[in-house]
């Protein structure tokens, strides 16, 4: 198998948790990346939605820097609102909503509005766009994160995007419908949830990645699988589509 840059690793693996004809809430970059290697390889007629309100049956031929791009809007099946597509999410049609961030706790929640450096400056960032109104109605969430400690933590700064909250019964005390994450993909490992006590543990390591690799960049001590799993290796269609969609490595990084 060809080497891979670990933000590849992490973006194939994503893919695999769409199937075929599933109708997903995709958003851009890493995200928009799974989808499509999933689109091209074992999941030809799962649907795209966009917040800002775009519905695409086939992929855009181009490689997209922001869901309004031009060939984003050329040949889709929808040119609507943001209010259709989330009109559709909140009827309980979308069977997958991909998200990342800056922060993702061991209970599923995102943040993406504020995070504090070791010296206590604050940085701002963009929000939540449509990220969380997806993690609350869409059936299931896939959460997408570099593995670093800062990222991978105990309890998230700033709740922008609801998973299982403080644990069991959040949800369902909220309001929210049933669904929340059932995988974060790191670029090391797979983590699951219990949802008996709503919590994420390790469920599968990337080939040549160690449970010492993995525990040592987070900040909370996940519980283990018995068997713990291996990440079945990339195929050469997996990895030849992610590179003909990001040929130059603008979203993965570059190449391994």
């Amino acid at each position: 198998m060809r080497s891979l840059a670990p933000r590849e690793r992490m973006v194939l693996r994503a893919a695999r948790e769409i199937q075929e004809g599933e109708t997903v809430f995709v958003g851009t970059r890493l995200p928009l990346l799974a989808y499509l290697v999933a689109k091209d390889t074992h999941a030809p007629h799962a649907v795209a939605l966009y917040e800002n309100g775009l519905i695409r049956e086939e992929a855009a031929r181009e490689l997209l820097f922001t869901m309004g791009d031009p060939p984003n809007i050329l040949n889709a099946t929808s040119a609507s609102t943001t209010l259709d597509v989330m009109g559709m999410m909140q009827a309980g049609r979308v069977d997958l909503g991909l998200l990342g961030g800056a922060e993702v706790d061991r209970f599923g929640n995102v943040n993406s509005t504020e995070v504090e450096d070791p010296s206590g400056h604050l940085t701002r960032l963009p929000g939540s766009g449509g990220a969380a109104d997806i993690a609350s109605l869409a059936r299931r969430t896939v959460i997408l994160i570099p593995h670093e400690k800062r990222r991978l933590v105990e309890r998230v700064r700033f709740r922008t995007s609801p998973g299982y909250g403080d644990g069991p019964g959040f949800r369902e005390g909220a309001g929210l419908p049933p669904g929340g994450p059932t995988a974060i993909v790191t670029t090391h490992a797979v983590f699951r949830f219990d949802r008996a006590i709503a919590e994420a543990y390790l469920y599968e390591i990337f080939p040549g990645v160690t449970v010492d690799h993995v525990l040592v960049d987070m900040s909370w001590s996940p519980r283990i699988a018995q068997p713990l799993g291996m990440t079945r290796p990339f195929s050469e269609g997996e990895i030849g589509s992610l590179r003909r969609i990001d040929p130059d490595g603008f979203w993965t990084g570059g190449r391994g």
